[in-house]
Order: structure tokens, then C-alpha cells, then sequence
């Protein structure tokens, strides 16, 4: 119960219904309910994200669903509104929300750049700067902010995501000294390959057998295999909770040593 009467927000966490291959955020917010939380989960997917939080509740834990578009403020307002409604508190924030396309530098559109921008570093701008004051106010809590390797290191495709996501690593560094204070601790986390829907949706659209694609992003690795969903939201929960209470502004690399080449 590392968790217990904390009240946490996670963006992007529709992919988590049971039986199923889970995201990320899907596979924290089971975590952290299990965990003792109050769970509140968003995501653009209502349909998937209204059968997670029921999912859970059913569990005996506390959690509901809100619908969310992380690049607009007015869905960002809301949400924290009503999650100090209900809960009168928000102790941990999760920006995990995402997206995937793949295009060169020269073939990237400014409509691709914007939407990759929006969620990526847009989506966790927001969150920190509507969720921290509350933070504040009710003495403290944790930001944990989803990036990638790509955050780190350049890929060859996809600016827009890259971008995002090294955005949102040097802006979490911001806040942490920001608000370090106000015992309100901010960090990133930067998965490499880990198996999930969004992963497989690239995939899909890349029209790439499965066996090629887990093949190479296996041979990328070198522990030689893609992570799971639960060993990054483990991650996440050691920097959400006071297991890490003197751990700010820092990187957790979850990537099969993807880094140490």
C-alpha cells in the first residue's frame, strides 16, 4: 500500500482492460490502485476508458474515467476541477498520454509536428502547470512525466515526437527546481521498446509483419527482448511515491540497456 490516500491523475490510461495488452498508462493506474490510490484516469478513448475505471473499481479500489484531450487547456481545467471536487487533493500526476506517426524530417508535415507537439510536450506543460499549484497548496506531491529514449537520442523519424519528448525532459527539469520548495518532486521517464497498443498500432501502419518488428527492436536491446508495460509503471511508481522523496529534476531510463551503447 505505497499508495494509500494518495490521489493520482493519469493521462493516457485507456488501454488497460484485462485480458487485453496494455499501455503504459493502462497498466499504472492498475498498478497504483493496487497500490492504495485513488485513481483518476484520462484519456481521448471514452469508450475504452469508462470499462478500465470500472474494471478497477470493481477490485474494491477507488477509481473514475474523465475525457480528456491533453493539448487543450479548457479539458485540463476540468479535469483538475473536478478531481479536487471528489477528492479535494491531487498528490501524483502521470502525463502518459501518446501518440505515434513516422516521417523523415523532410517528409514531416506542420499538421504532424503540431499534433505530436500538443500531446508530448504541450499535454505534460499543462498538467504540471494546473496540477502543481494544487500540489502546493495541500503540502506536496509528485509529477512523473512520461518521455521516451527519444527524449534522450535521435532516432531518424519522427521529429514531432522526439522534440516532444525531449521538451518535456528538460521541462520537467524546470519545475523540479521550481518547485522543489514546495516539496512538489518532478521527473521523467524514458522507456525504450516496450511492448504496447500504441507500439503495435505503429506497426499496423508501417505494414510490418509482427515477427520483423519484434525481432529488430529485440536485437536493438541488449537484454534482447522488448520490456513490459508493468516493469516501466514500476518505474513510475517508485518516483510517484516516498520511496523516492529525495530523488527531483532526474532521468529514469527503463530500456534494456538500449542507452549504454
Amino acid at each position: 500500500m505505497r499508495l494509500e490516500n494518495k490521489v493520482a491523475v493519469i493521462t493516457g490510461a485507456a488501454m488497460g482492460i484485462p485480458g487485453k495488452l496494455m499501455g503504459i498508462g493502462g497498466t499504472t493506474a492498475w498498478l497504483f490502485a493496487k497500490e492504495g490510490a485513488k485513481v483518476v484516469l484520462t484519456d481521448i478513448n471514452q469508450e475504452n476508458g469508462e470499462k478500465v475505471a470500472s474494471a478497477i473499481r470493481k477490485t474494491g479500489s477507488a477509481a473514475e474515467f474523465m475525457q480528456h484531450d491533453v493539448g487543450r487547456e479548457e479539458d485540463w481545467i476540468r479535469v483538475i476541477q473536478n478531481t479536487i471536487s471528489n477528492y479535494e487533493q491531487i498528490d501524483i500526476l502521470v502525463s502518459c498520454a501518446g501518440s505515434v506517426s513516422r516521417a523523415t524530417l523532410e517528409d514531416s508535415t506542420t499538421e504532424t509536428w503540431d499534433s505530436e507537439m500538443n500531446v508530448h510536450a504541450k499535454g505534460p506543460f499543462l498538467g504540471m502547470k494546473h496540477a502543481i499549484p494544487k500540489m502546493v497548496n495541500s503540502g506536496g506531491g509528485s509529477v512523473v512525466n512520461i518521455s521516451s529514449i527519444d527524449g534522450l537520442v535521435g532516432s531518424g523519424t519522427n521529429p514531432g515526437y522526439s522534440a516532444g519528448k525531449g521538451a518535456t525532459r528538460v521541462l520537467s527539469k524546470l519545475a523540479a527546481i521550481r518547485y522543489a520548495k514546495d516539496n512538489v518532486r518532478v521527473n521523467s521517464v524514458h522507456p525504450g521498446y516496450i511492448e504496447t497498443p500504441l507500439s503495435k498500432s505503429f506497426l499496423y501502419k508501417n505494414e510490418r509483419s509482427l515477427e520483423e518488428h519484434n525481432s529488430r527492436r529485440s536485437e536493438r536491446t541488449p537484454m534482447g527482448r522488448e520490456g513490459k508495460p508493468e516493469e516501466v509503471a514500476e518505474g513510475i511508481l517508485f518516483l510517484a511515491s516516498d520511496m523516492s522523496s529525495f530523488i527531483t529534476g532526474t532521468e529514469l531510463v527503463i530500456d534494456g540497456g538500449f542507452m549504454a551503447q
